[in-house]
């Protein structure tokens, strides 16, 4: 972002140069931060999104409200400690978490259609050789219609992407 970006919009006539630089620097700051925030969000995201599949596969539900409860009241002391306003810090982390139960729900959805959907046919030791008994896809342990992370090949739409 230029300096220039980084000023008010309004005309600045009459305020000192100081002023102007140092309410540019302060922005440029802001600006800064706003985007460590938003790469730390899509950190978040990803292990979110993990969290998720795992869900998804081994059909957990895709809320834990005694999870959310103690992640909020965790938020709530770090804000504390950090001067920042407590109920702020919670409205952003009821924000998220509906954000993820959002995608979690989507991926245990998708699961369960793929699941349905996938050809449910198998070879056993007999009917292929090699070591292992393989399923319908030739791969030990896989099923028909997934990634190797039980996915359906992608993230939950809406999800931050890497």
């Amino acid at each position: 972002m230029s300096p220039s970006d980084t000023h008010d919009t309004h005309e600045t006539h009459g305020v000192d140069d100081a002023v102007l630089a140092e309410l540019t620097r302060l922005r440029e700051s802001i600006d800064n931060i706003d985007a460590a925030v938003v790469h730390m969000l899509a950190e978040r995201f990803k292990c979110t999104q993990q969290v998720g599949l795992l869900k998804a596969r081994h059909h957990l539900p895709p809320a834990d409200p005694a999870r959310e409860a103690r992640q909020i009241a965790r938020l709530r002391q770090l804000a504390e400690t950090a001067r920042l306003d407590p109920a702020f810090a919670e409205k952003l982390l009821n924000f998220i978490i509906a954000e993820v139960i959002r995608h979690h729900e989507r991926m245990a959805v998708d699961s369960d259609t793929a699941q349905h959907s996938a050809p449910h046919t198998t070879t056993t030791l007999t009917d292929r050789p090699g070591p292992a008994a393989t399923t319908g896809t030739g791969d030990p342990g896989r099923t028909g219609g997934t990634t190797p992370t039980g996915g359906t090949g992608g993230a939950a739409p809406g999800a931050p992407r890497g």
